[in-house]
C-alpha cells in the first residue's frame, strides 16, 4: 500500500505532461468507475437507504475531490512534496474525529498534530529549495486533499463499518463515477491522446493511477480502516512520503533538507497522535 500510493504523485507528474489537472481528475474516476462497474453491479443490492449518504460522502471525499486537488496541486509544486503533505491525512483524521466523530481527546494527541502542521508550514514555506519557497497557494489544495480523505476515513469507520470494503469501495466509485463518465464525453481527451507527443504516455500513467493506485489499493484502504484505524495510519503513512521522496529524487527532483526536517516532524507528529492507540492494539 505505501509504495502503491506513495508512487501516486509521480504518476500524477506524468499524467500532467499531456492533460490539465481536470482532465486527469477526471480520467483517474472514470478508469476507476469503470473497473468497479461489474461489482457495483452484484453488490449495490446490498446496500441500505441509511448508507447511501455515507456512501456519497466517502466517493466525493475519498475519490472525488481529490482526484482534481491533488493534480491541481501538483501543477504548482513538486511530487515530492505533494507525497510528503499527504502524510497530513492521519493529523487531520484525528482532528475531525474529535471535533465531529468522538474521537477520544489526549493533550499528547494535540501536541501530535501541532507537531505535524508545524512540518507541513516548514514544507510549505522553505520545501522547493534552499532559497526559495513553494507556491504556498497551491500547496493549500494538497492540504485540502488530505482533509477530503481524513473525512472519507472517518465516514467508513463510524458509518459503513457493517458493509464489506468491497461493497464501500464500488458502490462509492460508482456514485461519484456516472456523472463523471457523463461530463467525459464532452471532453476532447481523445483527440488529446492521438495529436499529443506524450499522449499515449499520459494515458498509461493516469490509466495505472487509476486501476492499481485507486482501485486495488481503495479496496485494501478500506479494509484496514475497518480493522485498525491506528495500525493503518501508524504504518502506511511512515511509507507513503519516503517512496514520493524517491521517485522525485529519480526524476531529478530538487530534494532540500526541508523535505527531510518536514516530513520528519509530519511523522513523528503522527506517531505522538496514534501512539496511546497503537498500544492498545498490540495489548489486545
Amino acid at each position: 500500500m505505501g509504495l502503491v500510493w506513495g508512487s501516486s504523485f509521480f504518476l500524477i507528474k506524468k499524467s500532467l505532461i499531456a492533460f490539465s489537472s481536470q482532465e486527469v481528475g477526471l480520467l483517474r474516476i472514470c478508469i476507476s468507475a469503470l473497473a468497479f462497474l461489474p461489482l457495483s453491479l452484484r453488490y449495490f443490492k446490498r446496500i441500505k437507504r441509511k448508507d447511501l449518504v455515507p456512501l456519497t460522502v466517502v466517493g466525493l471525499c475519498g475519490t472525488g475531490i481529490p482526484s482534481f486537488l491533488f493534480p491541481l496541486a501538483q501543477t504548482q509544486i513538486s511530487s515530492s512534496i505533494a507525497g510528503v503533505l499527504n502524510s497530513l491525512t492521519p493529523l487531520f483524521t484525528l482532528i475531525l474525529g474529535i471535533l465531529f466523530f468522538k474521537t477520544v481527546f489526549s493533550w499528547s494527541k494535540v501536541g501530535g498534530v501541532l507537531l505535524g502542521l508545524l512540518g507541513a508550514i516548514l514544507l510549505i514555506l522553505y520545501g522547493e529549495s534552499m532559497d526559495g519557497a513553494v507556491n504556498i497557494y497551491y500547496s493549500l489544495f494538497a492540504v485540502a486533499a488530505t482533509i477530503c480523505y481524513a473525512t472519507s476515513v472517518n465516514t467508513v469507520g463510524t458509518y459503513l463499518k457493517e458493509l464489506d470494503p468491497i461493497t464501500t469501495s464500488a458502490c462509492s466509485f460508482i456514485i461519484v463515477g456516472i456523472p463523471a463518465l457523463l461530463y467525459l464525453t464532452t471532453t476532447d481527451i481523445v483527440m488529446i491522446v492521438q495529436t499529443h507527443e506524450h499522449g499515449w504516455q499520459s494515458l498509461l500513467a493516469v490509466s495505472v493511477l487509476g486501476l492499481v493506485g485507486t482501485v486495488i489499493s481503495t479496496i485494501i484502504f478500506f479494509q484496514l480502516v475497518q480493522l485498525s484505524n491506528a495500525l493503518f495510519a501508524s504504518t502506511i503513512a511512515y511509507v507513503i512520503p519516503i517512496v514520493a521522496l524517491a521517485w522525485g529524487a529519480f526524476d531529478g527532483e530538487p530534494i532540500t533538507i526541508y523535505h527531510g526536517i518536514g516530513m520528519l516532524l509530519i511523522l513523528m507528529g503522527v506517531y505522538l497522535s496514534r501512539k496511546q492507540s497503537i498500544t492498545s492494539i498490540s495489548k489486545t
